[in-house]
């Protein structure tokens, strides 16, 4: 059987971390977790001290806020190191609901590389969001398309399951991207590689507690660094661009 490791990065969760990784642990008992915290100043750290139990959940904990990309990287290092089979990227903040963990995981075990739980497939939806978060969102996901040439609905979305060795054939060390395009990144790397990308449809539900960490410098960020892969990619010399998808 697999080993599973669920990877949750936090900032400033201490209104949520204890109730998700309770959720995880009841709904996939057989999953290691690892909360990966950035010196958060609400104590959500020391929550996380308080739920570790030196086997099934554990903390890895960083010394300051250096952004979502860093931390997921980190938590990918201390698995890889640990021999894990699967590492799976969660929200803290209830919005991947780990209910549907088993869906993922289920792609992967039918031969999938990387699973992304999509809001913008068919079956899958969002709950409580604002207009503005929704027309956001596929209109990010519509330029990543059209720029990078995906064929991914929800190329952004932070639900996630990689396959061990999808992990160790991208070259993690070379990953600059920080906010949410860290996703995209991922999912750029992984296709180009030639590994299987599979998307389910997964039901994304709002954060009841705690404030959102997108914000307008993490906007930013992702349509500079999609702008910029997507120039490279269309002004490649012929033959030295493998189209992906």
């Amino acid at each position: 059987m697999s080993r599973t490791l669920v990877i949750i990065p936090t900032y400033n969760e201490a209104q949520n971390i204890e109730e998700i990784v309770h959720r995880v642990r009841i709904r996939m008992p057989s999953a290691d977790v690892l909360v990966v915290d950035d010196d958060s100043p609400d104590g959500t750290g020391d929550i996380a001290d308080g739920l570790a139990d030196g086997g099934k959940i554990s903390v890895l904990h960083r010394i300051a806020k250096e952004g979502l990309g860093a931390a997921y990287i980190a938590g990918f290092g201390w698995g890889l190191d640990r021999q894990y089979d699967v590492l799976v990227e969660m929200d803290a903040d209830g919005s991947h609901r780990p209910e549907e963990l088993s869906t993922l995981l289920s792609a992967i075990e039918q031969g999938a590389d990387l699973v992304i739980g999509s809001r913008w497939v068919e079956g899958g939806s969002v709950v409580n969001w604002p207009k503005r978060r929704e027309i956001l969102s596929k209109g990010g996901n519509a330029y990543v398309r059209i720029m990078l040439g995906l064929r991914l609905r929800d190329a952004t979305g932070g639900y996630r399951a990689f396959k061990r060795d999808a992990l160790l054939g991208l070259d993690l060390g070379n990953v600059e991207s920080q906010g949410y395009c860290f996703q995209v990144d991922l999912a750029r790397r992984t296709v180009g590689a030639g590994f299987t990308v599979v998307e389910v449809p997964i039901m994304f539900v709002e954060r009841v507690r705690g404030e959102s960490k997108m914000s307008g410098p993490i906007v930013r960020e992702a349509l500079w660094r999609v702008t910029v892969w997507g120039l490279r990619r269309i002004f490649a010399k012929p033959g030295s661009f493998r189209r992906n998808g």
